[in-house]
């Protein structure tokens, strides 16, 4: 499996930005799918998006998207979220995760990072 470490969460106003960071290890990610997550405060974990690492194509999910930019930096084993103009409905805590591209399941997750926006 693929470890993970995110960074770079914390507490921000409303319309503010902020980038999270999501460093890899112990695998190549060459043949990964790597995505970010989040649970927001009594709900459910729902898909932020996700990178293809080989080809560094991404796609969102409908809340997000917009507004939120995945990005990586291939040598360094770093994936990004670069969040503009968020939202109070934004706070929750962000899970890195990862899959081989040949699967469906995303089956290495990190231990998350909060983000608070405040109205």
């Amino acid at each position: 499996q693929v470890q993970l470490v995110e960074s770079g969460g914390g507490l921000v106003q409303a319309g503010g930005s902020l980038r999270l960071s999501c460093t890899a290890s112990g695998r190549t990610l060459s043949s990964h799918v790597l995505g970010w997550f989040r649970q927001p405060p009594g709900k459910e974990r729902e898909f932020v998006g996700r990178i293809i690492w080989s080809s560094g194509r991404t796609s969102y999910g409908d809340a997000t998207k917009g507004r939120f930019t995945i990005s990586r930096i291939s040598a360094n084993n770093t994936m990004f979220l670069r969040m503009n103009n968020l939202e109070p409905e934004d706070t929750a805590v962000y899970y890195c995760a990862a899959r081989a591209d040949v699967t469906v399941r995303f089956d290495s997750w990190g231990r998350g990072t909060q983000v608070t926006v405040t109205s």
